[in-house]
C-alpha cells in the first residue's frame, strides 16, 4: 500500500505545487495517473519513489518511507521515467548486470516480452530507437516483478502495434499484491487497462476513484443539452456527449477521455459527485 500523508512539496520557495495532499493506493489495483502537462504528475510520483522529498509530510510504501531510500524499499519499485537512458552494453549484459538487484527477477519472462515486442535478443542497446529503449525497460521493469511499478508517460515512443502489445503485457503481469502506476496526458491509451483513475490539475486532487464507483455515480453518452444532470458536455459528429450525474441503478461504462475533460473543466461538479473528495 501507498501511502502519502499531509506531503507538501515546492519547487522552490515561493511556487508550492502540493499542499497537505493525502492519498491511499491500496494493492492489487493498476492506477492511471492523468493530467495535463505541468499538472504535477511526475513531481508526484517522483516524491512515491523517492526521487524528490517533500517539505513536510510521508510517502510511505508498505510501512518504508520514501525519503530514506532504504535497500528494502528500493528493491520492491521500480520506476520508469519518461525518458529512457540506457547504457551502451548489449542485452544479455544489460540482463546481468541489473537483474540482481531484483529478487524476483524473471529472466523467461523478460525475453518473452521482448518477443511480444519485437525486439531483437542480443542487440546493443545504443543502436536502438527511442521506441525500442522504451520497450527493453518496460519488459524489464515488468520481469523484475516488484511491489510498485511506476511509469512516467509508459506509452510515448510507441506506435499503435506496439501499444497493442503493451496492453497484453500490462493484462499478464497483473497481481493481486502489486500497485502499478501509469502517468500520462494520453488519455485513450489507458482506456480498458487501468483500475483506479487519479487526475490531478495545479497540484491538486481533482479526482480519485475506482472505474466502478465511477460508473455507479456516473454516466458517459448523448444527452439533450438543458438535462440538469449534466456536469460537462462537449459538441460531436454523433451528437452532444456528456457526463452527468447517474440516476439510474445500471453502472455506465467508462468514457476516460470525457471523465477528463469534465474533472478539468468542471472541477467542482465533479467533487459535488464524490463527497468523499
Amino acid at each position: 500500500m501507498i501511502v502519502i500523508k499531509d506531503l507538501t512539496y515546492s519547487y522552490h520557495s515561493r511556487t508550492t505545487l502540493f499542499q497537505e495532499l493525502n492519498l491511499t493506493l491500496p494493492s492489487g489495483k493498476v492506477y492511471g495517473l492523468l493530467g495535463k502537462n505541468g499538472a504535477g504528475k511526475s513531481s508526484l510520483i517522483k516524491n512515491i519513489a523517492g526521487l524528490i522529498f517533500p517539505h513536510k509530510g510521508s510517502c510511505t510504501i508498505n510501512g518504508l518511507e520514501a525519503r530514506h531510500r532504504q535497500p528494502d524499499f528500493l528493491a520492491q519499485l521500480f520506476f520508469i521515467p519518461e525518458e529512457c537512458e540506457l547504457p551502451q552494453v548489449t542485452i544479455p549484459v544489460f540482463v546481468r548486470i541489473y537483474s540482481v538487484f531484483y529478487k524476483y527477477f524473471d529472466e523467461a519472462c523478460f525475453y518473452e516480452y521482448l518477443r511480444i515486442f519485437n525486439v531483437p535478443e542480443k542487440c546493443q542497446l545504443q543502436k536502438l530507437s527511442f521506441g525500442q529503449k522504451k520497450k527493453i525497460h518496460i519488459a524489464f521493469a515488468l520481469a523484475a516483478n516488484t511491489d510498485v511499478l511506476i511509469m512516467d508517460e509508459p506509452t510515448n515512443g510507441l506506435d499503435i502495434p506496439s501499444k497493442i502489445e503493451f496492453r497484453e503485457i500490462i493484462a499478464r503481469t497483473r497481481r493481486y499484491d502489486k500497485i502499478t502506476i501509469m502517468s500520462t496526458h494520453q488519455v485513450k491509451d489507458l482506456d480498458g487497462l487501468i483500475d483506479s483513475v487519479i487526475i490531478i490539475d495545479q497540484g491538486r486532487v481533482l479526482l480519485a476513484a475506482d472505474k466502478e464507483e465511477i460508473g455507479q455515480k456516473l454516466c458517459f453518452g448523448a444527452k439533450l443539452a438543458g438535462d440538469e444532470t449534466i456536469i460537462y458536455g462537449i459538441d460531436a459528429p454523433g451528437g452532444r456527449m456528456t457526463v452527468s450525474r447517474n440516476t439510474g441503478a445500471e453502472v455506465s461504462s467508462l468514457d476516460l477521455e470525457l471523465l477528463f475533460n469534465a474533472a478539468i473543466y468542471n472541477p467542482s461538479g465533479i467533487r459535488d459527485v464524490f463527497e468523499t473528495l
